[in-house]
């Protein structure tokens, strides 16, 4: 896994398993990786997995079963759908917004740019 020195390894690991979970890698009720078998994986430190677990439990994406693992949550497609649009509407469309008016650039041409990307 390549990090980006930008964002915090641990909210980049939770991104991955997010994608993970809406990719269907990752089921519904299924069980994730341990996190010493995750930590293998992406060649990080335990701590760093288990601090993305963590934040995943935080956001009821995961859950922990005692002696089992971690568990994807019932509606965890759902809760992650809703936090990226929130961020999206939030953080990422109002810095869009300003690039169109510094730029100037007319919402016309951003429609058409759309629906021949659709």
């Amino acid at each position: 896994m390549d990090f980006k020195e930008t964002t915090p390894i641990y909210m980049q690991i939770a991104q991955t398993i997010c994608d993970s979970i809406l990719q269907g890698d990752y089921a519904a009720e299924g069980r994730v990786p341990s996190v010493r078998e995750y930590a293998a994986d992406v060649e990080v430190n335990v701590n760093t997995v288990v601090r993305s677990y963590d934040y995943l439990q935080q956001q009821q994406i995961l859950y922990n079963k005692r002696g089992l693992g971690y568990f994807v949550a019932a509606d965890a497609r759902e809760r992650i759908v809703a936090i990226r649009k929130a961020r999206f509407y939030n953080e990422e469309l109002p810095a869009f917004f300003r690039q169109l008016k510094t730029l100037d650039i007319p919402m016309n041409d951003v429609l058409e740019r759309f629906k021949e990307y659709h």
